[in-house]
């Protein structure tokens, strides 16, 4: 078998929504099936938006993290958006700023130290 593309898949509760948020991050409107199905690009990520009917979208113990060069880039980016990180991680792997989507999915921004 040859795996030609992949994706990640989110469950979102509002399309227009979810699009928006994403692009809001930095992720690009690659397709858009009316509100049956989106998929957001970035340099070697593409998620995939699903409508959901569930009360339940969070991702559980997924999180999806996206390396960066400047993590102040990204701080600034996230108070623009008004879009609440929960902490700043210097780990030993990098610098993290942890959030959130609007249904719940764990998302982070890294400035790894390598």
């Amino acid at each position: 078998i040859t795996i030609n593309e992949s994706n990640i898949t989110i469950m979102v509760k509002d399309m227009d929504k979810a699009v928006s948020f994403y692009e809001s991050i930095g992720l690009t409107l690659k397709q858009r099936w009316n509100n049956h199905y989106a998929m957001v690009t970035a340099h070697g990520i593409t998620i995939g938006l699903h409508p959901s009917e569930s009360n339940d979208t969070r991702s559980g113990s997924l999180s999806i993290g996206f390396m960066i060069d400047k993590i102040d880039e990204a701080k600034s980016l996230l108070d623009e958006n008004k879009i609440a990180w929960t902490h700043e991680d210097d780990g030993k792997s990098g610098i993290y700023l942890h959030f959130k989507d609007p249904f719940g999915t764990k998302l982070y921004f890294v400035q790894p130290k390598w």
